[in-house]
């Protein structure tokens, strides 16, 4: 291979990156064109097809129609939980994994103390728990314990009560996050259950700045 080929070969997003970005741009838009998704992930629009195509053959991907003859693109429950996978594997190894997650949280922390809301259980163990829990130390919140991740509310319940009283939780399960805050909504309810943006569970979870919804 010619040096300049390779060199723009290594600029190619990988395979999980653009399944991921397709994955995610079908989910934020389903009348999303496979033009608009080639342009967002920086590939040719035929390669944008082909994977489009490949993410129909997997099962992740239906396509409908939508008036004026055109299709719009939905992710099947194997689309949402593949994209779950994907969203952790990149973020677990993103160089700007913990800058992004240190401002988030921060923001996070910021806006519950704001709101009366300081004591807090993690949901979910490993790295954003670890971030979540050194950049508390910097706001007005008390981390009181940090539990397993799971979309059963039974055990996820009794995990809570188990920490003693506490003001809201915090999701900071890296795996399937959509299903883990789900569970935990119906342990909690919205108005107790928050999630830094970067796990892209939904907008409800979102608390802004000035710490009201």
């Amino acid at each position: 291979m010619a040096r300049d080929e390779l060199s723009v070969a290594r600029r190619e997003p990988s395979n999980d990156t653009i399944v991921l970005g397709l994955l995610d741009a079908v989910e934020r838009d389903p009348a999303v064109t496979q033009r608009l998704v080639a342009r967002e992930l920086g590939i040719a629009l035929g390669l944008a097809n082909a994977y489009l195509k490949r993410c129909v053959r997997k099962g992740l991907i239906k396509i409908g129609q939508v008036p004026r003859r055109r299709y719009a693109y939905f992710l099947t429950p194997r689309g949402i939980s593949e994209k779950s996978r994907l969203t952790a594997a990149y973020l677990a190894h993103s160089f700007s994994f913990f800058r992004e997650a240190r401002i988030q949280c921060g923001e996070l922390f910021a806006a519950l103390g704001a709101r009366g809301q300081r004591r807090l259980a993690l949901v979910g163990e490993g790295d954003l728990a670890e971030i979540a829990s050194l950049v508390a130390r910097e706001h007005p919140v008390e981390i009181v314990g940090v539990v397993v991740a799971g979309s059963d509310a039974a055990r996820l319940r009794a995990a809570l009560e188990a920490l003693g009283p506490i003001d809201a939780a915090v999701l900071t399960a890296l795996e399937q996050p959509r299903e883990v805050f789900a569970a935990t909504l119906a342990v909690l309810g919205a108005e107790r259950v928050h999630a830094p943006p970067l796990l892209r569970v939904p907008a409800a979870a979102a608390v802004p700045a000035n710490g009201k919804r």
